[in-house]
C-alpha cells in the first residue's frame, strides 16, 4: 500500500456503454463489447428474503447486522415506528389491527425464517438509549453498542441471555482518552486469534478502542493517522480543504482482517483509514469525497475467501454498496440505487457477509429493512451496476 493515497474515487465512476446493461455481457462477447466492465464478485438481490414477520410486527430503523457460525443473520433495530401510520396496534388505545414494533433483536435462519426475537430494557442491564450496531464474535456471542447518551456496551449469548456490561453508564462525554468508559459506540468487531474487540468509538469519541473480548478491559486506542485522539470541535467537512488529522464523529466501523490490518470508517470525512493492529497508520482512501452531511463510508464487510480479497463498503448517503479490491483500496464496481424496491436502498447503514459469500444489509432512518444479496460468482460487470435484479437464468 502507498501512504496517504488520495484516489478521489466514487464521484468518477461511469459506465462507458450504459446500453450494455440491457442484459449482461453475452457469452463469447467481443473485447469491444466489454469496454467499461470489470471483473468482480457478482450479486443479485433476493426479493423474497426474509420471510414476513409474525404478530403484526414491523421494523424501525435497522442499525446493525451480523452473521453467526451457523449463517444465522441477526439484526438490531430501534422500533421507532411512526405513530400515526405504523404503530396502530400498540397505541393506547389501539387505533388499528396493525402494527407494533418487533423486539429489538431478530434472528433469521439462512432461509429467512424468523427463529428468535429478544432484547430491550431489563433489570439485568442498561439497554442503550439508542441501540446501534450488532456483531457476533468468534464465540457466537452478541455485542451491541449505543449512540444515544450511551457510554457502555452489552454482551449476550446468541439466544439473548445477558453476559456482561462494559463501561460506566451515564459517564460524561466526550472523552476519547479515557479507559473507564466508551463514547457512544457505533460498532464492535473482533479478532478471533487475539481474542480482541475493536470498538468504533464512535458518535461521541474520535477513536478506535481495543478491548479484551473476555473481560472488556481496555488494551489500547488511537485516533486518525495513529494520533492521540483530540475531542476539540472540528469545522464542517470541506471536500476542497486539506484532510484533518483527527477522525470526525461518527467513527462508524473498525474492521480487523486476517492479515493484520484494521480498516476504519471515518464517515463524515468520506475516507477509510488503514492501520496495523497496534494502531500504526498505513494508508487511506477517499470515497465519493464530495459527499457532505452524513458522509460516504458507513460500514465495511470482507469477502469470505482466506485472503479477504474484496471489501464491501456501505454508503448510506449515496444509496449504494461499493465492491473494492481490499489491498489496492480500489473501487471495482458498485450496486444499488435510492428507492424502496428490492435491490434499492434508503440509507444503507450496515453490511455483513455469510460463509457462502452472500451480503446482508440493513437500512436506517425511514429505510427500516434488511436485504439479502446472493453471491453468484466472479464475472464481468459494469463499473456502476445500479439495481442488481435477479437475471432469471
Amino acid at each position: 500500500m502507498n501512504r496517504k493515497r488520495d484516489l478521489l474515487i466514487g464521484a468518477g465512476l461511469v459506465v462507458a456503454f450504459g446500453a450494455l446493461w440491457l442484459g449482461q455481457a453475452a457469452v463469447g462477447a467481443s473485447a469491444e463489447d466489454t469496454v467499461g466492465f470489470v471483473e468482480a464478485p457478482m450479486f443479485e438481490v433476493d426479493p423474497l428474503w426474509p420471510q414476513p414477520l409474525p404478530n403484526h410486527w414491523t421494523l424501525g430503523s435497522a442499525v446493525g447486522v451480523g452473521v453467526d457460525s451457523r449463517d444465522h443473520v441477526f439484526i438490531v433495530h430501534r422500533g421507532n415506528l411512526v405513530q400515526r401510520t405504523e404503530d396502530g396496534s400498540s397505541s393506547d388505545p389501539p387505533t388499528s389491527e396493525c402494527c407494533s414494533p418487533a423486539p429489538p433483536v431478530l434472528e433469521y435462519d439462512p432461509q429467512g425464517n424468523l427463529v428468535n426475537a429478544w432484547g430491550g430494557p431489563s433489570d439485568e442491564y442498561d439497554w442503550p438509549t439508542s441501540n446501534h450496531g450488532i456483531t457476533i464474535d468468534h464465540m457466537d456471542n452478541i455485542w451491541i453498542g449505543g449512540n444515544g447518551q450511551d457510554s457502555h456496551i452489552l454482551k449476550f449469548t446468541r439466544d439473548g441471555e445477558f453476559i456482561a456490561q462494559y463501561g460506566e453508564v451515564g459517564a460524561e462525554m466526550p472523552n476519547s482518552n479515557t479507559t473507564a468508559h466508551f463514547n457512544r459506540v457505533a460498532k464492535i468487531s473482533f479478532d478471533a486469534e487475539a481474542n480482541e474487540g475493536y470498538v468504533a468509538d464512535g458518535y461521541g469519541g474520535r477513536r478506535v478502542a481495543v478491548i479484551d473480548a473476555s473481560t472488556g478491559e481496555f488494551k489500547r486506542f488511537w485516533g486518525a493517522y495513529g494520533n492521540t485522539p483530540d475531542d476539540t470541535r472540528t469545522p464542517p467537512y470541506d471536500p476542497d480543504a486539506p484532510l484533518i488529522d483527527q477522525f470526525r464523529t461518527p467513527v462508524h466501523c473498525a474492521e480487523p482482517t486476517l492479515d493484520g490490518f484494521v480498516y476504519v470508517c471515518d464517515r463524515p470525512n468520506d475516507r477509510i483509514q488503514v492501520f496495523e493492529k497496534d494502531g500504526t497508520y498505513v494508508d487511506e482512501v477517499r470515497i465519493a469525497p464530495r459527499t457532505l452531511g452524513d458522509g460516504s463510508t458507513w460500514d465495511i464487510a470482507f469477502s469470505r475467501d482466506p485472503e479477504q480479497k474484496y471489501m464491501y463498503v456501505a454508503d448510506g448517503k449515496n444509496m449504494k454498496v461499493y465492491v473494492m479490491d481490499r489491498a489496492e483500496l480500489r473501487i471495482l464496481t458498485s450496486f444499488g440505487d435510492g428507492g424502496r424496491q428490492p435491490g434499492m436502498f434508503f440509507a444503507v447503514h450496515s453490511i455483513a457477509t455469510d460463509s457462502q459469500g452472500n451480503i446482508f444489509t440493513t437500512e436506517t432512518y425511514e429505510g427500516k429493512r434488511v436485504q439479502r444479496f446472493v453471491y453468484t460468482g466472479i464475472g464481468n460487470v459494469p463499473e456502476n451496476q445500479g439495481v442488481v435484479w435477479p437475471s432469471g437464468n
